[in-house]
């Protein structure tokens, strides 16, 4: 049969109620064999009997992992040969080309969709979208981009089975809601975006409230009933025309999460437009800083500045604190008051926090051994105590870089507020019980009041910069600060001044009993290369 059809890959054998394959290439390789006697020795062998040891069958609801897998358990010079595929229906031969095509084609396909909803990830907006740079000047090109509103607290209060469940729900609504006029995604967390073709504003309007009223109704899961809502930002590629980067999607994307941050601080639960008319710069930027957060780390653009801390009664050094600085290869420079409170928002903050723990521990690490030790205060956000596990972790950074518990002071920053207070201040304990200080930073700037100061467990309490300024030419501030010292003192608590720009300011703080100060006239924030001369500046002040 081989020496009569040259094109013929491969036969079936029959055996009983089995099957077996046997190909051209395993008939040639029994029939030479070695020292070439392989025609001899098997030319009274039957087809069956020459079909190779190993099996080249399998069952067609083998899932296409498995079977790859299973050829790549083949003996090589049999791996790459046809296979026999099994089912109710009979034989049929494949390729392994075929079959790691088909994997192939599996991994693509989940490499592109979100293994949760189902619906395409940010990576199919990137790669398969239209070119919305080329097409910005034309009508009907917009984007949606949702956010469902407080959805934390449901995976907080329900947990994240729920929650997924929720998410899952909430994309089979959405895609009811959108229908043909668009193309759904989902970007990560609780964040989703549609990209509308064929539309102009009022028909992109109509979409997104389609989609808000698709909450109306409560989320059944679980035997649980919730209500979410989410904030939606529009924005339309007649808008972009003028936008330098006119690179394709991102663009639009950016623009519609501008959108939905300016609704977000406007209440919530709502569509936001930013108009051609409107100014998008502010917005944009921030939607930009959101979609850089998750590869600050990852990129090295992380990096810890020091500032000195004066001790104001016997004019040494008081230790440093470690401040932020991000430095983004496409946006440049960004401040913290800019990121961080973005970063709690994401949840970003977990990571970044973690990071600079472990560079600070490091710091201090290199300070000892370089025989220069200083004591070293870390900001933490109210949010990163979220989880209750923030001392475990301080603890294993301490541990891992072998530097003594005392020589780090833990800052409570109030850029977020503090929502569960118990929890908090049970954490504060532990880290003093572990031999930390613990403080209270810009107190006074946000949600602080003296009933925290006799909840949480602290060794320090840092004075906001805003009370700081005017207290050489306010003499009510003066009386305050006066007042606030001698009431934290009492409590056991040091006192540090902020944001110290002229030595006046410095006097008065010196006569008013306040511990410690810092600010730009002892020393700005600067690189540990940098600390060379930071004992003479101090001593000089």
């Amino acid at each position: 049969m081989f020496r009569n059809d040259r094109g013929l890959r491969a036969v079936v054998v029959e055996q009983g109620e089995s099957f077996g394959l046997l190909t051209r290439d395993h008939l040639e390789f029994k029939l030479t064999g070695r020292l070439g006697y392989g025609r001899a020795l098997n030319t009274r062998r039957t087809a069956s009997e020459l079909l190779p040891a190993a099996g080249s069958s399998m069952a067609a609801e083998l899932d296409l992992q498995s079977a790859a897998q299973a050829v790549l358990e083949r003996p090589e010079y049999e791996r790459y040969q046809d296979l026999l595929v099994l089912s109710a229906t009979g034989p049929r031969i494949v390729t392994v080309s075929d079959i790691f095509a088909a994997v192939s084609a599996q991994f693509r396909h989940a490499s592109l969709h979100d293994p949760l909803t189902g619906l395409p990830n940010r990576r199919m907006l990137e790669e398969h979208c239209p070119d919305i740079g080329a097409s910005a000047g034309l009508p009907g090109v917009g984007m949606l981009f949702i956010d469902l509103d407080d959805f934390k607290s449901v995976n907080d209060t329900y947990g994240h089975r729920t929650g997924d469940a929720a998410l899952t729900e909430f994309a089979r609504r959405l895609a009811r809601s959108v229908g043909s006029r668009g193309s759904l995604m989902r970007l990560g967390g609780d964040e989703f975006a549609v990209l509308l073709t064929d539309v102009d504003e009022d028909a992109a309007f109509a979409v997104a409230t389609r989609i808000l009223d698709s909450l109306e109704g409560s989320f059944l899961l679980d035997g649980c009933e919730l209500h979410i809502s989410a904030t939606i930002g529009l924005a339309l590629g007649v808008d972009i025309i003028a936008e330098d980067m006119l690179a394709g999607p991102e663009v639009l994307l950016r623009h519609a999460d501008g959108a939905m941050l300016r609704a977000k601080q406007e209440g919530k639960r709502r569509i936001g437009r930013i108009g051609p008319c409107q100014e998008p710069a502010p917005f944009a930027r921030q939607a930009h800083i959101r979609r850089r957060l998750s590869s600050a780390v990852v990129d090295s653009a992380l990096t810890l500045h020091y500032q000195p801390v004066l001790d104001l009664a016997t004019g040494e050094d008081a230790g440093v604190e470690a401040l932020l600085r991000w430095n983004d290869p496409e946006i440049g420079p960004i401040a913290p008051d800019e990121f961080i409170p973005l970063a709690e928002h994401t949840g970003d903050i977990h990571r970044i926090g973690a990071w600079v723990l472990d560079e600070a521990c490091a710091q201090s690490r290199s300070w000892i051994d370089a025989g220069t030790p200083r004591n070293i205060a870390v900001n933490v956000s109210p949010v990163q105590f979220a989880g209750g596990t923030l001392p475990s972790e301080i603890q294993a950074a301490v541990n891992r870089h072998g530097i003594p518990a005392r020589m780090l002071e833990i800052e409570v920053t109030e850029g977020t507020a503090i929502v569960d207070v118990p929890s908090v201040a049970s954490q504060l304990r532990e880290l003093m019980d572990m031999g930390l200080g613990v403080a209270l930073d810009d107190y006074g700037s946000a949600y602080s009041s003296l009933a925290m100061l006799r909840v949480l467990p602290l060794t320090t309490l840092k004075i906001d910069k805003a009370f700081i300024r005017d207290i050489d030419s306010d003499p009510h501030t003066a009386i305050i600060v006066r007042g606030l010292i001698q009431t934290v003192n009492a409590m056991g608590v040091r006192v540090t001044a902020e944001g110290v720009e002229r030595q006046e300011q410095l006097n008065i703080l010196r006569d008013l009993g306040c511990d410690t100060a810092q600010g730009y006239l002892i020393a700005r924030p600067m690189a540990p290369a940098e600390f060379s001369m930071v004992t003479n500046e101090i001593e000089d002040n």
